[in-house]
């Protein structure tokens, strides 16, 4: 009867979790089907941590980080860039000017000299003769400042009627080349023209005659000075010998016979009707320039 009470007692001590004996009874048990099952559990539990160590595995996929590092820092974008910087050369803009160069005027002459006429020898001035005086003799010495066509300048030495001045040319001297080789610069205006007469000296005493026909309106004074437009300025932006370039009205010492000349003097034709009594006061001079010249020996 006692142990059947013991084994009564038991179970309800297991119930009640408050005997010792118990878990010594529990110990000493033999293991069960049950007991095996729960032993066996945590081989099953270790398959549920393998998804655990999955995030371990992450790392692995860090390739497509490595694609947006690509992407941010592509090769390609630097092959662009260079195409760029090459396309963006500015060889272009600089070949531009090169061409703008090309064009430009560049003196031939020696530093130091100019083919213009560089002093004054002789002034008579005719009636109504004066503008341009305040700046005698440097307004006529030196180069043109041409306007273009039709646009006189009012860089001008008036002669006055019949009124007469005589150059010269001290480091260029004049020569008879291919062409023309004296250019004489006046103002013309349109419809405004005023006529010279235009001579050559090589020693300033024998002088030699362009003929001017300065009645010949139909023809606009065939041989006179003062009838052409005058470009050439003191910027020197086309070439002042040129009488394509430069203007001017153009002489050709073969036509009077002379290989050279030094001294030029130019004469009021006296046939300006319309500048005599006026502001302007007949032929009005700008400047004189040698289209073939040779460099003189200092005296």
């Amino acid at each position: 009867m006692k142990s059947i009470s013991i084994v009564c007692l038991i179970p309800m001590l297991l119930l009640l979790g408050g005997c010792d004996e118990t878990s010594s009874v529990e110990s000493t048990k033999p293991v069960g089907d049950d007991e095996e099952a729960l032993i066996e559990e945590p081989p099953e539990e270790s398959p549920e941590e393998s998804p655990e160590e999955s995030p371990e595995d992450e790392p692995e996929e860090e390739p497509p980080e490595e694609d947006v590092q690509e992407d941010s820092g592509e090769p390609a974008d630097t092959e662009e860039e260079g195409e760029v910087e090459d396309t963006g050369d500015f060889t272009a803009p600089e070949d531009e000017p090169d061409d703008v160069d090309s064009d430009e005027f560049f003196p031939t002459w020696p530093v130091g000299t100019d083919p213009f006429a560089d002093a004054v020898v002789a002034f008579d001035p005719g009636p109504d003769a004066g503008f341009g005086s305040e700046s005698y003799p440097d307004i006529v010495l030196g180069s043109p400042e041409g306007r273009g066509a039709g646009a006189g300048s009012l860089h001008v030495l008036s002669l006055g009627e019949l009124g007469s001045i005589v150059l010269e040319f001290v480091d260029l001297g004049i020569v008879d080349g291919p062409g023309a080789d004296v250019l004489v610069f006046e103002n013309p205006f349109s419809g405004w023209l005023e006529t010279a007469v235009v001579e050559a000296s090589a020693d300033g005493e024998t002088w030699y005659a362009w003929p001017c026909e300065a009645e010949n309106v139909e023809e606009e004074f065939p041989g006179c000075a003062g009838v052409s437009s005058v470009y050439a300025t003191s910027e020197m932006l086309v070439d002042p010998t040129d009488p394509v370039q430069a203007g001017g009205d153009a002489f050709d010492l073969a036509d009077i016979g002379l290989e050279s000349a030094r001294f030029i003097r130019i004469t009021d034709s006296g046939f300006n009707a319309l500048a005599y009594g006026g502001t302007t006061g007949g032929f009005d001079l700008d400047a004189v320039g040698a289209a073939n010249w040779v460099e003189l020996a200092a005296d």
